[in-house]
């Protein structure tokens, strides 16, 4: 079993991939949580925890980790803060304790932040720390779904390099796209987008390698 930090593990996404890690054969998940009550909350189910807050030091968290999954988000709060810094120190972390795989969840549009209107400052940020995880000596991917939804996940999507149209995602698809990715044999050192789809993800990402 490879322990997985699940970064933003408290957020509807990252709550997804935690149960998707403890219920796989070859992951345990430990959450990255940054107090008490929400340790108390992951405990309760059997997952593991260590305290991090992505505004601090968190060059401790990734010790004894194998992977990680970056899903944290700011909600547009502190964007600059969490959403570039926070990965960029996650980042840190992780290269300081040489784990093998970090896993992005990013955004479409990351790769043209000028392009947006409302989101400018979130997309520079989702920007600046991709290009930081490719920069580094880590062994990385990085997921760049369309807008987020709520609705149930059928475990299909439309995958490319750069899929040149808007789209929507569910989140329980987005958490499946970040957990598939995190195997070796998964795409390594590649970026892409994903929106929903007719593939199954297995399928999608077989056929970007």
């Amino acid at each position: 079993m490879e322990n997985v930090l699940v970064v933003g593990a408290t957020g509807t996404t990252g709550k997804k991939i935690v149960q998707l890690l403890k219920a796989s054969q070859y992951f345990e998940p430990v959450a990255m949580v940054r107090n008490t009550q929400q340790q108390t909350e992951f405990e309760a189910h059997q997952v593991k925890t260590v305290m991090g807050d992505l505004e601090q030091d968190v060059s401790h968290t990734a010790k004894d980790m194998d992977k990680v999954i970056f899903a944290a988000g700011s909600g547009g709060n502190n964007v600059k803060a969490v959403d570039q810094d926070g990965a960029i120190k996650m980042i840190d972390a992780a290269s300081k304790w040489n784990i093998n795989k970090f896993v992005m969840l990013s955004s479409m549009g990351a790769d043209q932040p000028e392009k947006s209107d409302k989101l400018q400052d979130y997309l520079k940020a989702k920007h600046n720390a991709d290009e930081y995880l490719k920069s580094s000596p880590l062994n990385y991917a990085i997921v760049r779904p369309g807008s987020l939804t709520n609705s149930v996940g059928d475990g299909k999507i439309k995958l490319s390099k750069s899929l040149n149209e808007q789209g929507e995602i569910s989140r329980d698809n987005v958490a499946q796209t970040l957990v598939r990715t995190l195997p070796d044999d998964a795409p390594n050192k590649e970026t892409f987008e994903i929106i929903s789809g007719d593939t199954l993800i297995g399928k999608a990402l077989e056929n970007l390698k």
